[in-house]
C-alpha cells in the first residue's frame, strides 16, 4: 500500500526544516517497517503536489505548521484517506483565540487575557513557539496577549480515533490513546523571545493523571483526530496553552521508547481502532534536530 507523507517545512521553510525532517524520518521509517511504500511531494507548489500524488495513494498525512495545516489537509482529503486530523478541527485549532474561547467554555483553564504588565504575546495564527515572546509591550497586528504563568512546561501526546462514513465524519466513541507525558525544554532569548529546544519523555510528574484528563478533554471538545499534542503549564493549576492537531516533535522521543509502531497506530486510529495503551521502555531526551539521548 502507498502512503503519502507530505511534510511542508523540509521543502518550503528552512527555519523549521530540522524539526520537520526529524518528524518525517520517524514516520517514514515506521511506515516502511510496516510494509508501506512511502511517497513524498516534490519541490513544486505544495498543494499542487498533494493533488498530483494523493489519488495514487491509499492514505496520506500532512505535516505542516498550524496555520497551513487545514488548507493542505483539505486537499489531501479530497483525494485519499486522511491519517491525521480533519481539516475543519485543524482550522479551528490554528486560531489560538477561538481555541482559547472554546476551552474556557468547557471549564478548561487557560491563561487570562491581559493588556498590561508582563505577559505572553502570541500570533493569533502561529505554530509552536514561533513569534511567541514574553514582553510588557502591547501585542501587534494579528497578535494577542495572555497572562504569564510561572510554572513547568509539559505536553501530552495523544492519538484520537475516528471512523469515516459515506458523507461525514463519525467519532468512534473510544477515548483518545495517550502516548506519553513530555517535559518541554523552553528558553527565553533576546527581547523575551521563546525558543523550543526539545524535551524529555516519558515523564511522570506528580499531577500526571490530572494533566492527562485535561489533555483528553481538550482534544475532545475541539473535535481533534489523529496525533495531537496538548501544551500546558503546570503551576497552582494546569493551564492549557496550545493544542496542536498534528504530529509534534515529541514523537521523535516517544518512538524511541515505544514498542508499538506509530504507523500502525495512526492507521488503526483513522479507522476507529487505536489500541487502548502503548508500551514504553526507558526515558530519553530529544532535541529539535532529531537527536535522541537515553536518560
Amino acid at each position: 500500500m502507498n502512503v503519502l507523507l507530505a511534510e511542508y517545512t523540509t521543502l518550503h521553510d528552512p527555519l523549521l526544516a530540522p524539526e520537520g525532517a526529524a518528524m518525517l524520518a520517524v514516520l517514514e521509517q515506521s511506515f516502511r517497517r510496516c510494509g508501506y511504500t512511502v511517497v513524498k511531494p516534490g519541490h513544486g507548489d505544495f498543494g499542487t503536489e498533494i493533488e498530483r500524488i494523493a489519488p495514487a495513494c491509499d492514505m496520506g498525512l500532512v505535516i505542516a505548521p498550524d496555520h497551513l495545516l487545514s488548507r493542505y489537509t483539505q486537499i489531501l482529503e479530497q483525494h485519499t484517506h486522511n491519517l491525521g486530523c480533519g481539516f475543519m478541527p485543524a482550522a479551528l485549532c490554528a486560531n489560538k483565540v477561538s481555541t482559547e474561547k472554546i476551552l474556557r467554555s468547557h471549564a478548561l483553564r487557560v491563561p487570562a487575557g491581559i493588556s498590561a504588565g508582563k505577559k505572553v504575546i502570541k500570533p493569533i495564527k502561529g505554530s509552536g513557539a514561533d513569534r511567541v515572546r514574553i514582553s510588557e509591550a502591547l501585542p501587534g497586528k494579528d497578535e494577542f496577549s495572555q497572562q504569564y504563568i510561572e510554572g513547568e512546561p509539559f505536553s501530552v501526546s495523544l492519538v484520537a480515533s475516528r471512523v469515516v462514513g459515506d458523507a461525514c465524519l463519525f467519532f468512534s466513541g473510544k477515548p483518545p490513546l495517550v502516548l506519553a507525558v513530555n517535559r518541554q525544554f523552553i528558553e527565553a532569548g533576546p527581547e523575551g523571545a521563546l525558543r523550543y529546544l526539545g524535551g524529555e519523555t516519558p515523564v511522570h510528574p506528580a499531577r500526571e493523571e490530572e494533566m492527562i484528563r485535561t489533555a483528553i478533554k481538550s482534544v475532545e471538545v475541539l473535535g481533534c483526530q489523529g496525533y495531537c499534542g496538548v501544551d500546558m503549564v503546570v503551576s497552582d493549576d494546569i493551564y492549557v496553552v496550545d493544542v496542536n492537531p498534528r504530529i509534534t516533535t515529541s514523537l521523535v522521543g516517544i518512538a524511541a521508547c515505544m514498542e508499538e509502531e506509530i504507523a500502525h497506530i495512526l492507521v488503526a486510529a483513522s479507522k476507529g481502532g487505536a489500541p487502548d495503551h502503548v508500551h514504553l521502555t526507558g526515558s530519553v531526551r530529544f532535541d529539535t534536530g532529531g537527536k535522541v539521548t537515553p536518560v
